[in-house]
């Protein structure tokens, strides 16, 4: 024979259900507040700025195009931004993920050399007397200057493109690593001649992290000047890529579509920013600005 029992569910003894709501509405709250602390202010300047645009080119005898004009004129961009009719007749989705694959490769390469020769610069006295003056030769270079000497070295634009976008982001790279090296606390090497660490688990737990905060700020002013580099490569070297449709753009007189272009990359290039600083929060526990 079975013996059913009924059991109540009942919360730990301190928490009723008032607490848990107080708590959630407590949540909701510091969610709507950090809204009104951080979106709002930017979502009223904007619209401001919109009027203020709106006004100024509403004349008939206005050069650029007016905010409602340029939405009239790129629906068809805007509502559909991957279509494919062939070659280079492409949506403006698929032009920004050509540029962003481009800026993906090119970063990837100047962060692992970045770093890797940052902390040579930083680490050795000789290294840093020999290298260092180059570095600031030649991160005084306009990013297109090296375009053709890509080409030429290259014989392709694609990866010419990429390089431009390499020699570009690696320069900050180098330096604010080199000097997070630099600027170790002496406490920190001393803890780890005490420990008696070798050089693999020197770099992973001190060097690394006591540096992260200068790495990661130096890769944030890299993939900013990656997505500016990139836009300029794209518009002499032709092919599918948000710099070249903007070029075309303006060889056709479609101004509208050019601002388009330039609001969608100005967002891109937002959001990378603020994915480079999410990742540098997590691991630099918000020390890196």
């Amino acid at each position: 024979m079975t013996v059913k029992t009924n059991r109540v569910l009942t919360l730990p003894e301190g928490i009723g259900m008032p607490a848990v709501l107080g708590k959630s509405a407590r949540q909701l709250k510091s969610v709507g507040e950090s809204l009104v602390t951080n979106v709002l202010p930017a979502l009223v300047v904007g619209v401001i700025l919109i009027l203020i645009w709106e006004w100024l080119t509403s004349s008939p005898g206005a050069t650029l195009p007016s905010p409602s004009r340029v939405v009239d004129e790129t629906w068809e961009l805007i509502i559909n931004p991957f279509y494919n009719h062939g070659g280079t007749d492409v949506g403006m989705g698929w032009q920004i993920l050509a540029s962003l694959e481009r800026v993906a490769y090119g970063y990837s390469l100047a962060v692992i050399a970045g770093i890797s020769l940052g902390v040579l610069v930083g680490q050795s006295t000789w290294a840093m007397r020999g290298l260092d003056p180059i570095f600031q030769i030649l991160r005084t270079v306009p990013p297109l200057a090296w375009l053709p000497i890509s080409l030429a070295a290259f014989q392709d634009s694609n990866p010419s493109a990429i390089f431009v976008i390499f020699i570009t982001a690696i320069w900050p790279i180098i330096i604010n690593t080199s000097v997070g090296i630099r600027n170790i606390p002496e406490d920190y090497r001393n803890v780890s001649r005490v420990l008696s660490l070798n050089g693999y688990e020197y770099f992973v737990k001190i060097m690394l992290p006591a540096a992260a905060p200068y790495i990661f700020t130096g890769l944030r002013i890299g993939i900013g000047l990656s997505w500016l580099a990139i836009v300029a490569a794209e518009m002499l070297i032709g092919g599918v890529g948000i710099g070249f449709f903007i070029w075309d753009a303006w060889n056709a007189s479609m101004i509208s579509d050019i601002v388009l272009a330039l609001v969608y990359v100005g967002v891109v290039g937002f959001f990378l920013d603020r994915l480079i600083g999410f990742i540098s929060n997590l691991v630099t526990r918000g020390t890196a600005k």
